[in-house]
């Protein structure tokens, strides 16, 4: 049953993906969901920017690989035109290297295209509450496939962290290993709201947008180790 209390409005979601057969699946998962409502469908990239400036969904469900604008550029697009509008990025795992760079893009998250109902349904109403969705499994395995190019150029060099006080580095590590703040605030032994407003502290010191971008960061920058 739908909290109306906790969510006065259906989340507006928005479609992406060239397979009309696809588009078709998720509307019909998504659609016996209450607090739903799929406002658009997009076959392309292009499509995708235009229907998001238009109709300003809440999520975007973005399909990776796309005709005309792939789904990094149109979540760059989407991102830059600074909308109130996020995006969650479906892949496979062939293309596991476009992952990388829509979560460099902006993107809230993202999930495999194979991914249960549940848990879609789940992502999609976490990224439309404001927050990131960080699968933990399928990071790892990107992060360790790519870990030899990961260091960007444009990225903050480990000094950055200095500006962070030494539990924010400990509550930064736990984000980067896939820990929910509810499972953080338990391994430290301190109230969920504490590890919210630390997360806030380790996201407005360090110019991110979102918790995936946080997880980027730490790899990155060495703080964790891919693989560990």
């Amino acid at each position: 049953m739908t909290d109306s209390t906790a969510n006065p409005r259906p989340v507006r979601v928005l479609l992406a993906d060239d397979q009309p057969l696809l588009r078709t699946g998720f509307r019909m998962v998504l659609g016996t969901e209450d607090d739903l409502d799929i406002v658009a469908e997009a076959g392309d990239g292009v499509e995708a920017v235009e229907l998001s400036r238009r109709l300003l969904p809440d999520v975007v469900l973005m399909d990776i690989r796309m005709p005309r604008m792939d789904g990094v550029a149109a979540t760059r697009a989407i991102v830059d035109a600074r909308l109130p509008v996020r995006v969650l990025i479906l892949t496979t795992f062939d293309l596991d290297e476009y992952v990388v760079g829509a979560l460099r893009a902006g993107a809230s998250g993202f999930l495999a295209k194979d991914v249960p109902a549940e848990d879609l349904v789940t992502a999609i109403r976490t990224v439309a509450a404001g927050e990131a969705v960080v699968a933990p499994r399928i990071l790892r395995r990107l992060l360790d496939r790519f870990a030899d190019a990961l260091p960007d150029p444009a990225a903050a060099p480990p000094k950055a962290l200095s500006a962070l006080t030494e539990r924010e580095r400990e509550v930064l590590v736990q984000v980067a290993r896939g820990l929910s703040n509810a499972e953080i605030a338990r391994a430290l032994s301190v109230s969920e709201t504490t590890i919210k407003t630390h997360v806030g502290h380790v996201l407005t010191k360090l110019g991110l947008r979102d918790r995936v971008q946080a997880v980027v960061l730490a790899y990155e920058t060495g703080l964790v180790q891919p693989g560990r």
